[in-house]
């Protein structure tokens, strides 16, 4: 029997308390879950030719909008015909949004509630990553997978800087599910993830799971952690995180 052809649809083989296995099923091949995803941040994991990659047993790889939007350019990879062509690789591709970018070089960036303003690393010139520009990148890359556009602050950080953070997140998640919407041909292939915020604080992360099933995304996905807060912090909020986003079957 031919395989049937899915957008996105995720099912759930095996539990054992809280862990779980599954298969998310996409146009172009299935992801086996738990995953391990090859970072290939500008469009190549370093040192393994894409053969190798998938030889490893990956079915999916992550790459960088921020990156890819400086250099080589959305517009330039879309011409060449998409992420997958660009680098050789056909199966699934997860592209973040460039939020953790806005931490990470917090230095070159000011944050506004249009989007971000930032400096290039590269050679300086000036930018704006907005929630409809981070999405229109991910479209233009052919993105498999889409995460919307999110501001991650430091787990040291005030709390109310904190709440301001994931405030925000939240009506950029939104902005990023109506540009998605507006994607035409790419929506009715891709999936999109809201990404839940609100540092180590339980009601902050409430609030967010809450706001993000509110507008309804494909997947959802824990953000703002693995950002120097250590592993039993890391851990404990995980704890809490992952059982507010259960709510919805297709919380991964």
């Amino acid at each position: 029997m031919a395989r049937r052809v899915t957008r996105f649809e995720f099912t759930i083989s095996a539990t054992d308390c809280a862990a779980r296995t599954g298969t998310i099923a996409m146009q172009r091949g299935d992801i086996r879950t738990p995953a391990f995803m090859p970072v290939g941040t500008a469009a190549t994991v370093k040192a393994m030719r894409p053969e190798e990659v998938r030889a490893s047993g990956a079915d999916i790889i992550l790459g960088n909008t921020y990156h890819l939007m400086l250099r080589p350019g959305a517009e330039r990879i879309a011409r060449l015909g998409g992420f997958h062509r660009f680098m050789g690789w056909e199966r699934p591709i997860l592209t973040d949004s460039g939020g953790y970018q806005v931490m990470s070089l917090s230095e070159l960036t000011k944050v506004s509630e249009e989007g971000v303003a930032f400096a290039s690393h590269l050679d300086g010139s000036r930018h704006m990553l907005t929630p409809e520009r981070s999405i229109e990148v991910q479209r233009l890359l052919g993105s498999d997978i889409v995460m919307a556009f999110d501001e991650l602050v430091p787990t040291t950080s005030s709390r109310a800087q904190q709440a301001e953070a994931m405030e925000r997140s939240m009506r950029w998640a939104k902005r990023s599910r109506e540009e998605f919407d507006r994607g035409g041909v790419h929506a009715g292939q891709a999936a999109i993830f809201g990404i839940q915020q609100g540092a180590l604080d339980e009601d902050l992360r409430k609030a967010s799971a809450e706001a993000l099933i509110d507008i309804g995304f494909d997947g959802y996905a824990v953000g703002g952690l693995a950002v120097g807060e250590g592993q039993d912090a890391m851990l404990g909020c995980l704890d809490f995180a992952v059982e507010m986003l259960r709510r919805t079957a297709r919380a991964i």
